[in-house]
C-alpha cells in the first residue's frame, strides 16, 4: 500500500511528536492496515528529514531484527535498518534520563566506525572489514513509541526501528586481529551478569550484517558514508531498565562501555 505524501508526513510527524512528548501511540498499521515495507521506509525517511530540518545531524545507521529468532517471531527473512542522529548519542558512562523515555530496553552490540564510503548492491563482509576504521562495544537503548511495545514490521520500520539512545566504548580497536564471529560479549546490570553472547548471533557475522545494510541502502539509492557509526545488531536479548540502574557491556579484546539511568 502506497500512502499519499501528505499521509506519509502525517505519520512521521505523529511518531516524532510521540518521541518528543514521551507518550505512546497506536501502531501505524492500526490506521493503515495495508501499509507495506517500502512505504514504511518512506515514513522513516520523512522522519529523518523532519529531524534534520530541526538541526539533528545524522551520524550513522543501525540494523534491527538481526537474530534468527527475532526474524522468525516477526515472520520475515530480512533484517531492517534505521538511522542514528547526534540526538541519540550518549557519552560513555553518562547518565540517561528515563523521564525522557517511554519503556526503555538495552541491547549489547558491536559498533563499526567506517573509514571509507560503502555502496551496494554487491557489498560483502570482506569489503566491510576493509572499509572499517575500528570497532567498539556498544549499548543500544531501544524505546518503541508504540503502546505496550506492540508493533508489526512496517510500524517498527516507520518508527526508525525503535532507535532512542546509544553509547560507544572509548577504546577503538582495529578489526585486523579480531574474529568478530566468536568475539564474546557480556552485559551486566547493577553488577550482575544478565546476558552473554557472541558476534555470530548477528546473522552469523556482524560484518555481514553491515554488508547487508549497505545493499539494502543501495536498493533505495543510498550509500553508507565514510565516518558513519553502524550498530550492527543485537548480540543479546533486550533488557528493561529503569531509574537507578547501571548497565555495562564488555567485549573480549575491545573494552567496555556503560550507561547509567536516573
Amino acid at each position: 500500500m502506497t500512502l499519499d505524501p501528505s499521509l506519509i508526513e502525517d505519520c512521521a510527524r505523529r511518531l516524532l511528536a510521540a518521541e518528543q512528548d514521551v507518550r505512546e501511540v497506536t501502531k501505524i498499521t492500526d490506521a493503515h492496515p495495508q501499509l507495506d515495507v517500502a512505504t514504511a521506509y518512506d515514513i522513516q525517511d520523512c522522519l529523518r528529514g523532519l529531524k534534520q530540518a530541526a538541526g539533528v545531524r545524522i551520524v550513522g545507521m543501525k540494523m534491527g531484527l538481526t537474530s534468527k529468532p527475532k526474524m522468525q517471531q516477526m515472520g520475515v527473512d530480512t533484517p531492517i535498518y534505521g538511522f542514528l542522529g547526534d540526538d541519540n548519542a550518549v557519552d560513555d558512562g553518562a547518565l540517561v534520563d528515563t523521564a525522557r523515555l517511554i519503556h526503555p530496553k538495552v541491547e549489547a552490540e558491536i559498533a563499526f566506525v567506517m573509514r571509507e564510503t560503502l555502496s551496494g548492491p554487491d557489498c560483502d563482509a570482506a569489503r566491510v572489514l576493509a572499509a572499517t576504521d575500528y570497532v567498539v562495544p556498544a549499548i543500544e537503548l531501544i524505546d518503541s513509541r508504540y503502546e505496550n511495545f506492540r508493533f508489526d514490521l512496517p510500524s517498527v520500520i516507520a518508527d526508525n526501528t525503535s532507535a532512542a539512545r546509544y553509547v560507544l566504548g572509548s577504546r577503538p580497536t582495529s578489526v585486523d586481529d579480531l574474529d568478530l564471529q566468536t568475539l564474546g560479549v557480556v552485559m551486566e546490570k547493577n553488577g550482575q551478569v544478565v546476558e552473554v553472547g557472541a558476534g555470530a548471533a548477528v546473522l552469523g557475522d556482524p560484518a555481514g550484517a553491515v554488508a547487508m545494510l549497505v545493499n539494502m541502502l543501495a536498493a533505495r539509492g543510498a550509500v553508507l558514508p565514510a565516518g558513519s557509526v553502524v550498530l550492527s545488531g543485537a548480540i543479546t536479548a533486550a533488557v528493561a531498565v529503569a531509574a537507578g540502574d547501571n548497565v555495562l557491556v564488555r567485549g573480549d579484546g575491545i573494552g567496555t562501555t556503560s550507561m547509567r539511568f536516573a
